[in-house]
C-alpha cells in the first residue's frame, strides 16, 4: 500500500512537473508570437506619418508671430534636436521649471509663434484634432531625432533632484479605490496582464522598453501616444482622477523614469498593442 502511495505521488508530481513545463512552453510560443507580430509591424508603422507631419510643423511659420519652431531649445541649443529628447524632462533656467518635451513645446510655441499658452493646454489633451494634434505630431518628430541614442537625464540642479523624490513616492504611492501605485503593475520582474508584458519600470532594462518606447503608435485604438497621454491613462486605470495635461506630477514621473532609463536606448517611435 505504502509503495502504491509513493508511485501515485511520484505519477502525480511528474504529471504536475510536464503540466508546468508544457504551459511554460506554450507561454514563450505565445510571446515569441506576439513580438514576430509587432516586428511585422513595425516595418508598416503609422507613426511615420505623424514624424512627417511634426517635421512639416517644426519648420512652418504658424502663429500670430509667424515663425518656425526652428530655434526652439530643447536644453542643447536652439534649433539643436539630436540628443533632445533622451535628457528630457530637464530644468530650463529660462522658465525656473523642470519640463518633459512637450511642455517646452508648449514653450517655444508661446515664445516663438505667439500662441496662448492656456489655449495650447486647453487643446493638448485632444490628440487627434486641431492643435492637440499638431502638438503629438511635433513631439513624435522631435523624439525621433534621437533614435537609438541613450537616455541620459542631468539630474543635477536641485530642482531635478527633487522631481526625481516626488515622482519616486508618486510611483510607489498606493490608493485609490483598488488601493494601486504605479508600482502594483510596473514594480516587480516578470509582471503580466493577460498577454501583456509589464516592464518593471524601476531600472532597466524594464524602464528601456516603456519609459525610452514612447511616443509610441497604439494597434488597438490606431493613435499615437505621448508620454503625457500614457500617463494619463495609468491614472485613469488606477481609478485616479485624472491630472491635468503637464502637471508637476506627471513630470515628476517623467523625471523619475527618465533617470532610471539611464543607457537605455531610445527606440521611439515604438508600436504598441
Amino acid at each position: 500500500m505504502k509503495q502504491a502511495v509513493v508511485y501515485r505521488s511520484a505519477f502525480v508530481a511528474v504529471a504536475l512537473t510536464l503540466g508546468a513545463a508544457a504551459a511554460s512552453a506554450q507561454g514563450n510560443a505565445t510571446l515569441d508570437g506576439i513580438a514576430k507580430y509587432r516586428e511585422m509591424l513595425q516595418d508598416g508603422n503609422p507613426a511615420e506619418l505623424f514624424e512627417m507631419k511634426g517635421e512639416e510643423l517644426w519648420k512652418q511659420k504658424r502663429g500670430p508671430k509667424a515663425a518656425t519652431l526652428e530655434q526652439c531649445d530643447l536644453g542643447k541649443g536652439p534649433g539643436v534636436l539630436k540628443g533632445a529628447f533622451t535628457e528630457l524632462p530637464r530644468y530650463f533656467k529660462d522658465t525656473g521649471k523642470v519640463m518633459d518635451l512637450e511642455t517646452r513645446l508648449i514653450h517655444c510655441m508661446t515664445t516663438l509663434q505667439g500662441f496662448d499658452s492656456a489655449e495650447l493646454y486647453k487643446a493638448a489633451p485632444s490628440i487627434g484634432k486641431g492643435e492637440g494634434a499638431n502638438l503629438v505630431a511635433i513631439t513624435t518628430y522631435v523624439a525621433t531625432q534621437s533614435k537609438g541614442m541613450r537616455f541620459n537625464l542631468p539630474n543635477n540642479t536641485e530642482q531635478e533632484k527633487a522631481m526625481y523624490e516626488v515622482g519616486k513616492r508618486l510611483f510607489f504611492q498606493r490608493s485609490g479605490p483598488h488601493d494601486f501605485a504605479c508600482s502594483s503593475c510596473h514594480g516587480v520582474e516578470g509582471g503580466r496582464i493577460r498577454l501583456q508584458d509589464l516592464p518593471n519600470l524601476t531600472k532597466n532594462p524594464g524602464d528601456g522598453i516603456g519609459f525610452a518606447a514612447w511616443p509610441a503608435y497604439r494597434v488597438s485604438n490606431s493613435q499615437m501616444w505621448t508620454m503625457q497621454k500614457r500617463l494619463n491613462d495609468c491614472y485613469r486605470q488606477q481609478r485616479f482622477p485624472e491630472p491635468k495635461f503637464g502637471s508637476d506630477a506627471t513630470i515628476a514621473l517623467g523625471v523619475y523614469m527618465g533617470v532610471n532609463a539611464k543607457t537605455a536606448e531610445s527606440i521611439v517611435p515604438a508600436i504598441k498593442r
